[in-house]
Protein backbone atom coordinates (compact mmCIF):
# COMPACT_ATOMS: atom_id res chain seq x y z
CA UNK A 1 0.00 0.00 0.00
CA UNK A 2 1.47 3.37 -1.25
CA UNK A 3 1.89 5.84 1.97
CA UNK A 4 0.64 9.50 1.58
CA UNK A 5 3.11 12.25 0.98
CA UNK A 6 4.64 14.30 3.80
CA UNK A 7 2.62 17.66 3.76
CA UNK A 8 5.27 20.33 5.16
CA UNK A 9 2.60 23.14 5.37
CA UNK A 10 1.35 24.44 8.52
CA UNK A 11 -2.35 24.07 8.68
CA UNK A 12 -4.42 27.45 8.26
CA UNK A 13 -6.23 26.90 11.41
CA UNK A 14 -3.02 27.04 13.28
CA UNK A 15 -1.58 29.99 11.40
CA UNK A 16 -5.31 31.98 12.09
CA UNK A 17 -4.62 31.10 16.17
CA UNK A 18 -1.01 32.60 16.02
CA UNK A 19 -2.27 36.19 14.29
CA UNK A 20 -5.00 36.21 16.91
CA UNK A 21 -2.92 35.81 19.72
CA UNK A 22 -0.88 38.49 18.39
CA UNK A 23 -3.24 40.86 17.75
CA UNK A 24 -4.59 40.46 21.42
CA UNK A 25 -1.05 41.48 22.38
CA UNK A 26 -0.92 44.99 21.09
CA UNK A 27 -4.34 45.69 21.75
CA UNK A 28 -3.37 44.79 25.72
CA UNK A 29 -0.11 46.95 24.98
CA UNK A 30 -1.82 49.79 23.35
CA UNK A 31 -4.31 49.61 25.54
CA UNK A 32 -2.07 50.18 28.70
CA UNK A 33 0.08 52.74 27.11
CA UNK A 34 -3.23 54.36 26.30
CA UNK A 35 -4.59 54.34 30.04
CA UNK A 36 -1.06 55.56 31.21
CA UNK A 37 -1.47 58.44 28.82
CA UNK A 38 -4.63 59.50 30.33
CA UNK A 39 -3.60 59.24 33.86
CA UNK A 40 -0.02 61.29 33.09
CA UNK A 41 -2.84 63.90 31.50
CA UNK A 42 -5.10 64.02 34.36
CA UNK A 43 -2.33 64.29 36.62
CA UNK A 44 -1.43 67.26 34.38
CA UNK A 45 -4.45 68.81 34.30
CA UNK A 46 -5.22 68.32 38.13
CA UNK A 47 -6.47 71.27 40.11
CA UNK A 48 -3.83 72.85 42.26
CA UNK A 49 -4.20 73.14 45.74
CA UNK A 50 -6.26 75.88 47.16
CA UNK A 51 -4.52 78.55 48.84
CA UNK A 52 -5.16 79.58 52.67
CA UNK A 53 -8.57 80.76 53.32
CA UNK A 54 -8.29 84.62 53.97
CA UNK A 55 -9.81 83.62 58.21
CA UNK A 56 -6.91 81.27 58.33
CA UNK A 57 -4.64 83.39 56.90
CA UNK A 58 -5.88 86.25 59.36
CA UNK A 59 -5.29 83.83 62.25
CA UNK A 60 -1.82 82.66 61.29
CA UNK A 61 -1.23 86.58 60.71
CA UNK A 62 -2.80 87.04 64.68
CA UNK A 63 -0.56 84.06 66.12
CA UNK A 64 2.46 85.56 64.66
CA UNK A 65 1.72 89.24 65.60
CA UNK A 66 1.18 88.29 69.63
CA UNK A 67 4.58 85.70 69.67
CA UNK A 68 6.23 88.81 67.88
CA UNK A 69 8.07 86.53 65.56
CA UNK A 70 9.35 86.69 62.13
CA UNK A 71 9.15 84.58 58.79
CA UNK A 72 12.06 83.83 59.17
CA UNK A 73 12.26 82.17 62.68
CA UNK A 74 10.01 80.10 61.29
CA UNK A 75 11.20 79.05 58.74
CA UNK A 76 12.47 74.98 58.92
CA UNK A 77 15.80 75.70 57.57
CA UNK A 78 16.54 79.12 59.74
CA UNK A 79 19.83 79.64 61.77
CA UNK A 80 18.17 82.47 63.53
CA UNK A 81 15.67 79.82 64.88
CA UNK A 82 18.13 77.53 65.66
CA UNK A 83 20.03 79.93 67.63
CA UNK A 84 17.38 81.10 69.88
CA UNK A 85 16.33 77.98 70.79
CA UNK A 86 19.81 76.94 71.72
CA UNK A 87 20.20 80.31 73.57
CA UNK A 88 16.80 79.13 76.13
CA UNK A 89 18.59 75.41 76.16
CA UNK A 90 21.38 76.73 77.26
CA UNK A 91 20.30 79.33 79.69
CA UNK A 92 17.89 76.67 81.53
CA UNK A 93 21.39 74.68 81.77
CA UNK A 94 23.11 77.18 83.25
CA UNK A 95 21.01 77.41 86.34
CA UNK A 96 21.49 73.42 87.00
CA UNK A 97 24.89 73.99 86.57
CA UNK A 98 25.04 76.77 89.29
CA UNK A 99 22.78 75.07 91.61
CA UNK A 100 25.65 71.47 90.86
CA UNK A 101 28.46 74.59 91.52
CA UNK A 102 30.11 73.54 88.26
CA UNK A 103 31.25 76.87 87.34
CA UNK A 104 33.21 76.15 84.23
CA UNK A 105 30.31 75.12 82.45
CA UNK A 106 28.51 78.11 83.51
CA UNK A 107 31.21 79.98 81.84
CA UNK A 108 31.51 78.02 78.95
CA UNK A 109 27.60 78.34 78.07
CA UNK A 110 27.64 82.07 79.12
CA UNK A 111 30.53 82.96 76.51
CA UNK A 112 28.44 80.83 73.96
CA UNK A 113 25.40 82.45 74.67
CA UNK A 114 27.36 86.12 73.83
CA UNK A 115 28.17 84.52 70.48
CA UNK A 116 24.97 83.36 69.55
CA UNK A 117 23.56 86.30 70.44
CA UNK A 118 25.87 88.57 68.63
CA UNK A 119 25.36 86.66 65.54
CA UNK A 120 21.43 87.28 66.18
CA UNK A 121 22.50 90.81 66.16
CA UNK A 122 23.96 90.95 63.31
CA UNK A 123 21.18 88.42 61.01
CA UNK A 124 18.97 90.66 62.13
CA UNK A 125 20.76 94.18 61.18
CA UNK A 126 23.36 93.01 58.43
CA UNK A 127 22.90 89.97 57.00
CA UNK A 128 24.95 90.07 53.73
CA UNK A 129 28.40 90.36 56.17
CA UNK A 130 27.33 87.08 57.81
CA UNK A 131 28.55 84.18 56.36
CA UNK A 132 27.23 80.74 56.38
CA UNK A 133 30.06 79.25 57.54
CA UNK A 134 30.43 81.09 60.43
CA UNK A 135 26.42 80.68 61.15
CA UNK A 136 27.08 76.73 61.12
CA UNK A 137 29.69 76.90 63.68
CA UNK A 138 28.50 78.86 65.77
CA UNK A 139 25.48 76.81 66.04
CA UNK A 140 28.09 73.18 65.71
CA UNK A 141 30.12 74.71 69.04
CA UNK A 142 25.99 75.57 71.18
CA UNK A 143 25.53 71.88 70.33
CA UNK A 144 28.80 70.56 71.92
CA UNK A 145 28.40 72.37 74.70
CA UNK A 146 24.38 71.02 74.83
CA UNK A 147 25.59 67.39 74.42
CA UNK A 148 28.68 68.11 77.46
CA UNK A 149 25.67 69.24 79.30
CA UNK A 150 23.58 66.15 78.95
CA UNK A 151 27.01 64.21 79.71
CA UNK A 152 27.51 65.82 83.19
CA UNK A 153 23.88 64.33 84.30
CA UNK A 154 21.73 67.41 82.88
CA UNK A 155 19.83 64.95 80.69
CA UNK A 156 15.72 65.36 79.57
CA UNK A 157 15.04 62.80 82.67
CA UNK A 158 17.23 64.74 85.36
CA UNK A 159 15.96 67.78 84.30
CA UNK A 160 12.55 67.07 84.46
CA UNK A 161 13.43 65.52 88.50
CA UNK A 162 15.05 68.93 89.21
CA UNK A 163 11.70 70.80 87.81
CA UNK A 164 9.77 68.55 90.08
CA UNK A 165 11.95 69.36 92.91
CA UNK A 166 11.79 72.78 92.67
CA UNK A 167 8.36 72.90 92.25
CA UNK A 168 7.56 70.76 95.24
CA UNK A 169 9.75 73.28 96.71
CA UNK A 170 7.75 76.32 95.86
CA UNK A 171 4.49 74.93 97.05
CA UNK A 172 6.00 74.66 100.08
CA UNK A 173 7.57 77.63 100.53
CA UNK A 174 3.86 79.14 99.25
CA UNK A 175 1.85 76.80 101.69
CA UNK A 176 4.15 78.19 104.49
CA UNK A 177 4.09 82.23 103.37
CA UNK A 178 -0.57 81.40 103.15
CA UNK A 179 -0.37 79.52 106.78
CA UNK A 180 2.16 82.97 108.01
CA UNK A 181 -0.42 85.09 106.35
CA UNK A 182 -2.95 83.56 107.59
CA UNK A 183 -1.80 83.66 111.24
CA UNK A 184 -0.66 87.41 110.87
CA UNK A 185 -3.68 88.50 109.23
CA UNK A 186 -5.95 86.37 112.62
CA UNK A 187 -4.13 87.92 114.86
CA UNK A 188 -4.65 91.49 113.13
CA UNK A 189 -8.12 90.77 113.43
CA UNK A 190 -8.20 89.84 116.85
CA UNK A 191 -6.24 92.51 118.58
CA UNK A 192 -7.37 96.30 119.86
CA UNK A 193 -6.00 99.01 118.16
CA UNK A 194 -4.17 100.38 120.63
CA UNK A 195 -6.74 104.07 120.22
CA UNK A 196 -9.24 101.67 121.16
CA UNK A 197 -7.43 100.62 123.90
CA UNK A 198 -6.49 103.82 125.15
CA UNK A 199 -10.70 105.01 124.87
CA UNK A 200 -11.59 101.99 127.30
CA UNK A 201 -8.61 103.50 129.84
CA UNK A 202 -9.45 107.08 129.65
CA UNK A 203 -13.49 107.14 129.80
CA UNK A 204 -12.59 104.34 133.15
CA UNK A 205 -10.97 107.52 134.43
CA UNK A 206 -13.57 109.84 133.22
CA UNK A 207 -16.06 107.51 134.53
CA UNK A 208 -14.49 107.48 138.41
CA UNK A 209 -13.32 111.40 138.34
CA UNK A 210 -16.82 112.68 136.88
CA UNK A 211 -19.39 111.75 139.73
CA UNK A 212 -22.02 113.68 137.08
CA UNK A 213 -21.78 110.67 134.55
CA UNK A 214 -22.71 107.83 136.85
CA UNK A 215 -25.45 109.95 138.67
CA UNK A 216 -26.51 110.80 134.89
CA UNK A 217 -26.50 107.28 133.95
CA UNK A 218 -28.47 106.58 137.23
CA UNK A 219 -31.46 109.21 136.83
CA UNK A 220 -31.87 108.16 133.03
CA UNK A 221 -32.03 104.24 134.03
CA UNK A 222 -34.66 105.04 136.93
CA UNK A 223 -36.70 107.12 134.18
CA UNK A 224 -36.76 104.35 131.48
CA UNK A 225 -37.31 101.77 133.50
CA UNK A 226 -40.88 101.00 132.18
CA UNK A 227 -39.46 101.92 129.01
CA UNK A 228 -36.96 98.65 128.95
CA UNK A 229 -39.87 95.97 129.16
CA UNK A 230 -42.35 98.30 126.99
CA UNK A 231 -43.63 95.98 123.69
CA UNK A 232 -44.73 99.05 122.30
CA UNK A 233 -41.47 100.07 121.65
CA UNK A 234 -38.24 99.00 118.97
CA UNK A 235 -36.10 96.86 120.85
CA UNK A 236 -32.26 96.15 119.70
CA UNK A 237 -29.95 94.09 121.81
CA UNK A 238 -26.18 94.24 120.85
CA UNK A 239 -23.47 91.80 122.71
CA UNK A 240 -19.98 93.19 122.34
CA UNK A 241 -16.74 94.20 124.16
CA UNK A 242 -15.99 97.13 121.79
CA UNK A 243 -17.15 100.11 122.62
CA UNK A 244 -16.65 102.20 119.57
CA UNK A 245 -18.18 99.48 117.37
CA UNK A 246 -21.14 99.32 119.26
CA UNK A 247 -21.46 103.29 119.13
CA UNK A 248 -21.30 102.99 115.93
CA UNK A 249 -24.05 100.74 115.37
CA UNK A 250 -26.54 102.88 117.78
CA UNK A 251 -25.62 106.23 115.78
CA UNK A 252 -26.30 104.89 112.85
CA UNK A 253 -29.68 103.72 113.63
CA UNK A 254 -30.92 106.24 115.33
CA UNK A 255 -29.48 109.04 112.76
CA UNK A 256 -31.76 106.58 110.09
CA UNK A 257 -34.36 106.36 112.10
CA UNK A 258 -37.77 107.98 111.52
CA UNK A 259 -38.73 107.81 115.52
CA UNK A 260 -35.90 106.99 117.32
CA UNK A 261 -37.26 108.14 120.31
CA UNK A 262 -39.21 104.86 120.52
CA UNK A 263 -35.76 102.96 119.85
CA UNK A 264 -34.22 100.71 123.17
CA UNK A 265 -30.89 99.60 122.97
CA UNK A 266 -29.98 96.41 125.55
CA UNK A 267 -26.45 96.69 125.56
CA UNK A 268 -24.33 93.65 127.27
CA UNK A 269 -20.76 94.07 127.89
CA UNK A 270 -18.16 92.33 130.01
CA UNK A 271 -16.85 93.27 133.47
CA UNK A 272 -13.23 95.30 131.79
CA UNK A 273 -15.69 97.13 129.38
CA UNK A 274 -18.78 98.22 131.79
CA UNK A 275 -17.84 100.99 133.43
CA UNK A 276 -16.21 102.03 129.81
CA UNK A 277 -19.12 101.30 127.90
CA UNK A 278 -21.70 103.14 130.61
CA UNK A 279 -19.33 106.01 130.28
CA UNK A 280 -19.37 106.78 126.76
CA UNK A 281 -23.33 106.56 126.39
CA UNK A 282 -23.80 108.97 129.57
CA UNK A 283 -21.18 111.22 127.73
CA UNK A 284 -23.16 110.79 124.31
CA UNK A 285 -26.75 111.60 123.49
CA UNK A 286 -28.44 109.94 120.33
CA UNK A 287 -31.76 111.57 119.40
CA UNK A 288 -33.62 110.41 122.51
CA UNK A 289 -33.13 107.04 122.15
CA UNK A 290 -32.67 104.81 125.22
CA UNK A 291 -29.75 102.34 125.79
CA UNK A 292 -29.27 99.84 128.65
CA UNK A 293 -25.96 98.49 129.55
CA UNK A 294 -25.66 95.51 131.34
CA UNK A 295 -22.11 92.78 132.01
CA UNK A 296 -22.62 89.39 131.25
CA UNK A 297 -20.87 88.87 135.05
CA UNK A 298 -24.58 89.87 135.95
CA UNK A 299 -26.11 86.66 135.04
CA UNK A 300 -24.99 84.10 137.53
CA UNK A 301 -27.52 81.72 135.94
CA UNK A 302 -24.84 81.85 132.94
CA UNK A 303 -22.99 78.63 134.74
CA UNK A 304 -21.45 75.53 133.54
CA UNK A 305 -23.86 73.57 134.85
CA UNK A 306 -26.67 75.12 132.62
CA UNK A 307 -24.52 76.37 129.71
CA UNK A 308 -22.71 73.51 127.53
CA UNK A 309 -20.19 75.92 126.22
CA UNK A 310 -19.35 76.59 129.25
CA UNK A 311 -18.96 73.35 130.88
CA UNK A 312 -16.91 72.00 127.58
CA UNK A 313 -14.57 74.79 128.53
CA UNK A 314 -13.82 72.92 131.38
CA UNK A 315 -12.77 69.58 129.80
CA UNK A 316 -9.07 69.09 129.33
CA UNK A 317 -9.53 67.83 125.48
CA UNK A 318 -11.80 71.27 124.24
CA UNK A 319 -9.00 73.47 126.30
CA UNK A 320 -6.47 71.23 124.03
CA UNK A 321 -8.75 71.82 120.65
CA UNK A 322 -9.04 75.84 121.54
CA UNK A 323 -5.39 76.23 122.56
CA UNK A 324 -3.09 73.62 121.33
CA UNK A 325 -0.14 75.50 119.03
CA UNK A 326 2.50 72.72 118.84
CA UNK A 327 2.59 69.30 117.28
CA UNK A 328 0.98 68.03 114.35
CA UNK A 329 -2.36 67.83 116.27
CA UNK A 330 -2.33 71.46 116.48
CA UNK A 331 -6.07 73.13 116.07
CA UNK A 332 -5.93 76.01 112.90
CA UNK A 333 -5.63 79.32 114.52
CA UNK A 334 -8.94 80.16 112.71
CA UNK A 335 -10.71 77.65 115.25
CA UNK A 336 -8.44 79.15 118.28
CA UNK A 337 -10.32 82.96 117.93
CA UNK A 338 -11.41 83.94 121.38
CA UNK A 339 -14.62 85.25 120.00
CA UNK A 340 -15.40 81.72 119.64
CA UNK A 341 -15.15 81.08 123.11
CA UNK A 342 -16.85 84.33 124.75
CA UNK A 343 -19.79 84.15 126.41
CA UNK A 344 -20.55 87.33 124.70
CA UNK A 345 -21.07 85.30 121.27
CA UNK A 346 -23.17 82.68 122.92
CA UNK A 347 -25.51 85.37 124.35
CA UNK A 348 -27.69 85.58 121.41
CA UNK A 349 -28.60 81.90 122.29
CA UNK A 350 -30.22 83.07 125.73
CA UNK A 351 -32.28 86.19 124.53
CA UNK A 352 -35.78 85.24 125.82
CA UNK A 353 -34.21 84.46 129.23
CA UNK A 354 -32.22 87.70 129.55
CA UNK A 355 -35.47 89.93 128.46
CA UNK A 356 -38.43 87.67 129.50
CA UNK A 357 -40.86 90.43 129.62
CA UNK A 358 -39.83 91.06 125.93
CA UNK A 359 -42.22 89.44 122.47
CA UNK A 360 -39.75 90.53 119.75
CA UNK A 361 -36.70 91.93 119.33
CA UNK A 362 -34.13 92.83 116.75
CA UNK A 363 -30.21 91.20 117.08
CA UNK A 364 -27.62 92.70 115.93
CA UNK A 365 -23.98 92.55 115.63
CA UNK A 366 -21.32 95.24 116.10
CA UNK A 367 -19.57 94.92 112.97
CA UNK A 368 -22.81 96.50 111.21
CA UNK A 369 -23.57 99.46 110.19
CA UNK A 370 -27.61 101.04 109.77
CA UNK A 371 -28.30 102.93 107.09
CA UNK A 372 -32.08 102.64 106.45
CA UNK A 373 -35.06 102.54 109.07
CA UNK A 374 -35.38 99.46 110.66
CA UNK A 375 -38.99 100.16 111.96
CA UNK A 376 -39.99 97.70 109.59
CA UNK A 377 -38.53 95.09 110.89
CA UNK A 378 -41.10 95.08 113.91
CA UNK A 379 -43.88 94.81 111.27
CA UNK A 380 -42.65 91.58 109.31
CA UNK A 381 -45.20 88.42 109.74
CA UNK A 382 -42.96 86.16 110.60
CA UNK A 383 -45.56 83.24 109.80
CA UNK A 384 -45.36 81.16 113.11
CA UNK A 385 -41.56 81.27 112.58
CA UNK A 386 -39.64 82.16 115.51
CA UNK A 387 -36.47 84.37 113.52
CA UNK A 388 -36.78 86.22 110.41
CA UNK A 389 -33.24 86.28 108.41
CA UNK A 390 -31.96 86.88 105.51
CA UNK A 391 -30.58 83.39 103.61
CA UNK A 392 -27.17 83.49 101.85
CA UNK A 393 -27.35 80.01 99.89
CA UNK A 394 -28.31 81.90 96.88
CA UNK A 395 -25.01 83.96 95.89
CA UNK A 396 -21.41 83.36 96.99
CA UNK A 397 -22.13 81.85 100.67
CA UNK A 398 -23.01 78.28 101.31
CA UNK A 399 -25.99 75.71 102.52
CA UNK A 400 -25.61 73.51 105.29
CA UNK A 401 -23.30 70.94 103.99
CA UNK A 402 -20.69 73.73 104.12
CA UNK A 403 -20.95 74.20 108.25
CA UNK A 404 -21.24 70.99 109.53
CA UNK A 405 -20.15 67.22 108.90
CA UNK A 406 -22.47 65.41 106.73
CA UNK A 407 -20.47 62.59 107.42
CA UNK A 408 -21.81 62.29 110.97
CA UNK A 409 -24.61 59.81 110.98
CA UNK A 410 -26.46 62.41 113.46
CA UNK A 411 -26.17 65.23 110.98
CA UNK A 412 -26.97 63.00 108.39
CA UNK A 413 -29.81 61.85 109.30
CA UNK A 414 -31.70 64.71 110.95
CA UNK A 415 -30.80 67.78 108.53
CA UNK A 416 -30.95 68.35 104.26
CA UNK A 417 -27.00 69.20 103.37
CA UNK A 418 -28.70 71.31 100.60
CA UNK A 419 -30.79 73.45 103.09
CA UNK A 420 -30.42 77.49 102.88
CA UNK A 421 -27.91 78.66 105.20
CA UNK A 422 -28.69 82.48 106.80
CA UNK A 423 -27.20 84.66 108.32
CA UNK A 424 -26.55 85.92 111.89
CA UNK A 425 -25.86 89.71 112.09
CA UNK A 426 -29.73 91.36 111.87
CA UNK A 427 -32.31 89.01 113.04
CA UNK A 428 -35.78 89.55 113.77
CA UNK A 429 -36.38 87.33 116.96
CA UNK A 430 -40.04 86.27 117.80
CA UNK A 431 -39.51 85.59 122.05
CA UNK A 432 -43.00 84.11 122.37
CA UNK A 433 -42.64 81.76 119.45
CA UNK A 434 -39.08 81.11 120.93
CA UNK A 435 -40.17 80.03 124.30
CA UNK A 436 -42.75 77.86 122.62
CA UNK A 437 -40.71 75.99 120.89
CA UNK A 438 -38.29 75.69 123.17
CA UNK A 439 -35.34 76.76 120.94
CA UNK A 440 -32.67 77.13 123.13
CA UNK A 441 -33.21 73.72 124.84
CA UNK A 442 -32.41 72.61 121.09
CA UNK A 443 -29.04 74.89 120.95
CA UNK A 444 -27.84 72.66 124.46
CA UNK A 445 -28.92 69.37 122.55
CA UNK A 446 -26.45 69.79 119.89
CA UNK A 447 -23.85 71.87 121.74
CA UNK A 448 -24.39 68.87 123.93
CA UNK A 449 -23.48 66.76 121.16
CA UNK A 450 -20.63 68.05 119.60
CA UNK A 451 -18.08 68.34 122.98
CA UNK A 452 -15.63 66.08 120.57
CA UNK A 453 -15.98 68.52 117.77
CA UNK A 454 -17.29 66.09 115.29
CA UNK A 455 -20.59 67.88 114.18
CA UNK A 456 -19.10 70.98 113.59
CA UNK A 457 -15.78 73.09 114.62
CA UNK A 458 -16.79 76.59 114.82
CA UNK A 459 -18.82 79.43 115.39
CA UNK A 460 -22.27 80.24 117.08
CA UNK A 461 -23.41 80.06 113.23
CA UNK A 462 -23.58 75.82 112.68
CA UNK A 463 -25.31 75.68 115.94
CA UNK A 464 -27.50 78.38 114.97
CA UNK A 465 -28.69 76.34 111.64
CA UNK A 466 -29.64 73.22 114.22
CA UNK A 467 -31.29 74.84 116.55
CA UNK A 468 -33.54 77.17 114.19
CA UNK A 469 -34.00 74.90 111.39
CA UNK A 470 -37.40 74.81 109.55
CA UNK A 471 -38.11 77.53 112.20
CA UNK A 472 -36.68 81.12 110.15
CA UNK A 473 -38.32 83.03 108.10
CA UNK A 474 -36.63 84.48 105.17
CA UNK A 475 -36.75 88.20 104.69
CA UNK A 476 -35.79 90.55 101.53
CA UNK A 477 -31.84 90.54 100.91
CA UNK A 478 -31.90 94.49 101.17
CA UNK A 479 -32.59 94.11 104.86
CA UNK A 480 -28.80 92.26 105.42
CA UNK A 481 -26.00 92.85 103.02
CA UNK A 482 -22.78 90.86 103.60
CA UNK A 483 -19.32 90.18 102.60
CA UNK A 484 -18.02 94.21 103.51
CA UNK A 485 -15.43 92.87 105.48
CA UNK A 486 -13.75 90.06 103.39
CA UNK A 487 -15.13 90.44 99.49
CA UNK A 488 -16.29 92.71 96.94
CA UNK A 489 -19.93 93.95 96.57
CA UNK A 490 -22.07 95.26 94.40
CA UNK A 491 -22.46 98.94 95.00
CA UNK A 492 -26.01 98.82 93.87
CA UNK A 493 -26.34 96.34 96.52
CA UNK A 494 -24.59 98.69 99.11
CA UNK A 495 -26.61 101.34 97.99
CA UNK A 496 -30.30 99.57 98.53
CA UNK A 497 -29.02 97.94 101.82
CA UNK A 498 -30.79 98.52 105.04
CA UNK A 499 -27.84 97.02 107.06
CA UNK A 500 -24.54 96.55 105.91
CA UNK A 501 -22.36 93.87 107.91
CA UNK A 502 -18.62 93.97 107.93
CA UNK A 503 -18.04 89.94 108.24
CA UNK A 504 -14.90 88.75 108.17
CA UNK A 505 -11.52 89.74 109.37
CA UNK A 506 -11.25 93.05 107.77
CA UNK A 507 -13.31 95.39 110.05
CA UNK A 508 -13.60 98.83 109.30
CA UNK A 509 -11.80 99.84 112.71
CA UNK A 510 -8.52 98.28 111.80
CA UNK A 511 -5.92 99.16 109.39
CA UNK A 512 -6.41 95.97 107.63
CA UNK A 513 -10.21 97.37 106.58
CA UNK A 514 -11.09 97.24 103.05
CA UNK A 515 -10.33 100.94 102.67
CA UNK A 516 -13.47 101.12 99.97
CA UNK A 517 -15.88 100.56 102.44
CA UNK A 518 -14.73 102.17 105.23
CA UNK A 519 -16.26 105.52 104.73
CA UNK A 520 -19.62 103.94 105.19
CA UNK A 521 -18.53 103.70 108.85
CA UNK A 522 -16.47 106.80 109.46
CA UNK A 523 -19.30 108.51 108.50
CA UNK A 524 -20.96 107.69 112.10
CA UNK A 525 -17.78 108.08 114.07
CA UNK A 526 -17.23 111.87 115.68
CA UNK A 527 -13.44 111.72 115.17
CA UNK A 528 -13.92 115.46 117.08
CA UNK A 529 -14.57 114.01 119.95
CA UNK A 530 -12.34 115.21 122.70
CA UNK A 531 -11.28 111.66 123.70
CA UNK A 532 -11.09 110.55 120.82
CA UNK A 533 -8.39 112.61 119.96
CA UNK A 534 -6.46 112.08 122.87
CA UNK A 535 -6.24 108.08 121.88
CA UNK A 536 -5.54 109.65 118.49
CA UNK A 537 -7.96 107.36 116.76
CA UNK A 538 -8.78 108.53 113.13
Amino acid sequence: MRRRPLDLRRPTRRRWSFFLSSLWAWIIVIGFGFLMLIILLSRDNREPRSDPSPYQMSTFTSIVEGLNVTDEMLSPYSFTRQLVEQISLAKAFIALAKENNNLQLVADLTTQIRHSQAFLSLLATDPSNVRTEQTEQAIRNMALLLFQAQQLHYDTASVITKFKGQIQSLEERSKTEADKSTKYGQIAAETLPKGLYCLGVRLTTEWFKNPALSNKFLAEGKHSSDELTSNSLHHFCIFSDNIMAVSVVVNSTTINSINPERIVFHLVTDEVNYLPMKAWFAMNSYKGATVEVQKVEDFSWLNASYVPVLKQLQDAETQSFYFSTNGQGATPIKFRNPKYLSMLNHLRFYIPEIYPDLEKVVFLDDDVVVQRDLSGLFTIDLHGNVMGAVETCMETFHRFHKYLNHSHPLIRAHFDPDACGWAFGMNVLDLREWRNKNVTGIYHYWQERNSDHTLWKLGTLPPGLLAFYGLVEPLDPKWHVLGLGYTNVDPKTIKEGAVLHYNGNLKPWLKIGMEKYKGLWDKYVDYSHPLLQQCLVH
